[in-house]
């Protein structure tokens, strides 16, 4: 099941996008391995769960894997064939807000080769271009 918050103070949000470079949550902080979004946009709930899904069924629980985002946007949309008015929509679905450097995902505990093997794995679950990062030991 997709994760969504457990309450919210508004249940609906403007769907602004903003173009800046992510400035927290942009380096490997908790895995050795990480990926890094290249782009900015909007990541669902169904995309991270299929990504941890990929990644958890590659790694047969060795490892550790930690989500870095949290999908916490309301996305509302309109019903096919309704005309306009009537107010805003209810949610269809909740998304994360990315901005290009933000860390998705990140894996502890297995070798270089297999962790590359697994996020790349993930990669391909990502609606927009990500890359592979390791850890900065001078952090």
């Amino acid at each position: 099941m997709p994760i969504m918050p457990k309450r919210v103070k508004h249940r609906k949000q403007m769907r602004r996008v903003k173009n800046r470079n992510a400035t927290r949550g942009n380096y490997v902080a908790f895995g050795e391995y990480g990926l890094q979004c290249l782009e900015n946009g909007w990541l669902t709930a169904r995309q991270i769960e299929a990504g941890r899904i990929a990644a958890t069924h590659f790694l047969r629980r060795e490892g550790k894997i930690f989500i870095r985002v949290f999908p916490d946007k309301p996305i509302s949309k309109k019903p096919l064939e309704t005309r306009m008015g009537k107010g805003k929509a209810e949610t269809e679905y909740w998304a994360a807000v990315v901005k290009p450097g933000t860390i998705l995902y990140e894996i502890a505990g297995v070798p270089q080769n297999i962790a590359k093997q697994a996020l790349n794995r993930i990669a391909h679950k990502m609606p927009f271009r990500v890359r592979l990062v390791e850890r900065r030991h001078g952090m």
